[in-house]
């Protein structure tokens, strides 16, 4: 049972990182903003980055700056977990 808990965690985490660049890479291609696909993955992948992206809005060195970090960081933390996992 314990195992089985821990194959779903590793693959939930890898669907999401795995969402996350298809999202990242469809970003980069102005018209596929309006495509039903990528709004579909920005709703599932936003309650993923949002918390992130509030907590490096509160860096005073990240004010203003043109990059969003939140995605590289809820990325991260998902390899950190997988890695955690096993």
């Amino acid at each position: 049972m314990y195992t089985l808990v821990l194959e779903t965690a590793r693959l939930l985490i890898s669907l999401l990182q795995t969402l996350m660049l298809v999202t990242a890479l469809l970003s980069w291609i102005p018209q596929m903003r309006y495509n039903r696909l990528y709004q579909t993955l920005t709703m599932l992948i936003e309650p993923i980055v949002a918390p992130f992206r509030k907590l490096l809005s509160m860096l005073p060195f990240l004010d203003g700056f043109p990059l969003d970090f939140s995605f590289l960081a809820a990325y991260l933390t998902l390899s950190i977990l997988g890695s955690m996992i096993g």
